[in-house]
């Protein structure tokens, strides 16, 4: 998953000596499992965004060659930011990986200047989480392996679902999504589409047709190792690095946005009417609300069951906007529903609404990447955020149905200093019910005035599954500092594999997620 909070971007590095004292530090146990340096092996495209010391957005894409022993022979990477638009090639790059798949990923500039360091977590050999963490600003992200084999036009013949976010620039920076799907045709060609745009300045653009192309898209002939290409729809115009057939990952390049997201190709059976959209699913959504004078970032997550007649049961949710955590419940929830578009029939495309007795309405679109996994997009009042949604399965679940090492990430704000904050780490977690947290983490918190990288710090707590484990478990972790930190989470457990954390703090506003190491 991609961005947690549209408020979160990247920004190129600005002072390698910015990293201080000022807390001191207990670092976790030593390190234990499978992995080392040959776990990274092969060609991975990254996405990554944060902010820099002004709060201005900014993003990257890119793609680096680890060779299995410890250095990165080649990267690449397209960077958007308050300058402007830049790409930057690395050579002489290293990386290390301990036994847990926590490691550091250091790449140098061919034209010189500040490396890029990068605290990551693999959660298998294929893919891992990364943070940065040189002390020049905070960024968050994520990194898949490549299959050069799919480096043409012809591998991308079917439709795609996109989920893009960031800010628009025509307003001046109003935070803006825009999710939806796009037909290419293998031939550098688009058959139009369909697309929502919830834009913080002008409104919501709901059900959008995209136009079809003859040269909707193209590759990079000058750096076609990277897998990077061009994709236009829509008036915008997006760079993009191929991780295979099923995936790209973009980014902006235009007047209009910086927006940055993945495509991916949808499979299986879509749905085209109510009756084909049933069973459970659960939902991760980051983003901002603006309205009355009153705004700042916001995430929401939950759950809920699909009857195949346009009714949800079994409805729970969670929200934190602004240090205020809320939980919605089916004592609370006075009316639930879905509907899937049939003036659109075939895109995935689908609507939710929920009405709560304190909170009022919440609505959502999501178009539907198979009938197992969607985007979603948040279109309540004054709300603009965007998310993931899978389905749930393997319930019910317990702690000793659901132990192991996992990656994880975490990204907000710090409400008390206003400062973005970004966290990559592992953990193990045990079948007891209680103490039942233990591991390490990498963070950024952004704030001049005082240390603002945090590396290898010890993390302790504990997982309390309620119910049957489908929904609003709790997740409170300390952290190995001095003076120390907790960190309160709503749990959702999508599967025996993935869970999605939702903030339950007052003085920040964080959301992430922690996949199963493989």
């Amino acid at each position: 998953m991609k961005r947690v909070l549209l408020l979160l971007a990247v920004v190129l590095a600005l002072c390698a000596a910015a990293c201080s004292g000022g807390v001191s530090i207990t670092p976790p146990p030593p390190p234990t499992g499978n992995f080392s340096d040959t776990s990274l092996k092969g060609q991975y495209a990254f996405a990554m965004s944060g902010v820099d010391f002004n709060g201005r957005l900014l993003q990257r894409v890119g793609s680096f060659f680890a060779d299995g022993n410890g250095n990165i022979t080649m990267a690449f990477e397209d960077v958007s930011s308050a300058s402007g638009l830049s790409t930057v090639q690395f050579n002489a790059s290293t990386y290390s990986i301990q036994a847990n798949g926590r490691g550091t990923l250091t790449l140098n500039p061919s034209a010189g200047g500040f490396a890029l360091i990068l605290s990551i977590t693999l959660d298998s050999t294929s893919q891992g989480l990364m943070v940065q963490t040189d002390g020049n600003a905070t960024s968050s992200g994520s990194f898949m392996l490549q299959s050069p084999s799919a480096f043409s036009l012809t591998s991308f013949n079917g439709n795609y679902v996109f989920d893009v976010s960031g800010v628009d620039i025509l307003s001046g920076g109003a935070p803006l999504s825009i999710v939806g799907e796009i037909n290419l045709n293998g031939a550098g060609g688009s058959g139009g589409g369909t697309l929502d745009e919830n834009n913080g300045q002008f409104g919501l653009f709901p059900a959008q047709s995209v136009p079809s192309s003859s040269n909707a898209y193209q590759l990079d002939a000058s750096n076609s190792a990277f897998g990077r290409g061009a994709l236009t729809f829509s008036g915008r115009t997006f760079v993009f690095y191929i991780v295979d057939s099923t995936r790209i990952r973009m980014m902006e390049e235009d007047a209009s946005g910086a927006t940055e997201g993945d495509a991916v190709l949808q499979t299986g059976t879509i749905p085209i009417q109510n009756s084909g959209f049933t069973g459970s699913y659960a939902f991760l959504i980051g983003g901002s609300f603006s309205a009355s004078n009153v705004m700042g970032p916001l995430t929401r997550g939950g759950r809920f069951t699909a009857d195949g007649s346009g009714g949800l049961s079994a409805v729970f949710a969670d929200q934190d906007f602004n240090g205020g955590p809320v939980s919605l419940s089916p004592a609370t929830i006075t009316s639930a529903s879905y509907s899937l578009d049939t003036t659109v029939a075939g895109t995935g495309r689908g609507t939710i609404a929920l009405t709560d007795s304190k909170q009022g309405q919440w609505n959502f679109t999501f178009y539907l990447i198979s009938p197992s996994q969607a985007v979603i997009q948040d279109q309540s009042i004054g709300t603009v955020g965007d998310g993931t949604m899978l389905a749930q399965t393997g319930g019910p679940f317990t702690n000793s149905s659901v132990p192991g090492p996992y990656a994880f990430s975490w990204s907000g704000v710090n409400l008390s200093a206003g400062f973005e904050e970004d966290f990559v780490g592992q953990y193990a977690l045990a079948s007891s019910t209680s103490n039942n947290v233990s591991g390490g983490m990498d963070f950024t918190e952004l704030v001049s005035s005082k240390q603002r990288v945090f590396l290898n710090v010890a993390l302790n707590g504990t997982q309390t599954i309620n119910g049957d484990g489908a929904q609003q478990n709790t997740f409170t972790v300390t952290s190995g500092t001095s003076p120390s930190s907790t960190y309160n989470f709503k749990l959702y457990i999508v599967n025996a594999n993935t869970v999605f954390f939702v903030g339950a703090d007052t003085v920040r506003v964080d959301a992430g997620i922690a996949s199963q190491q493989h």
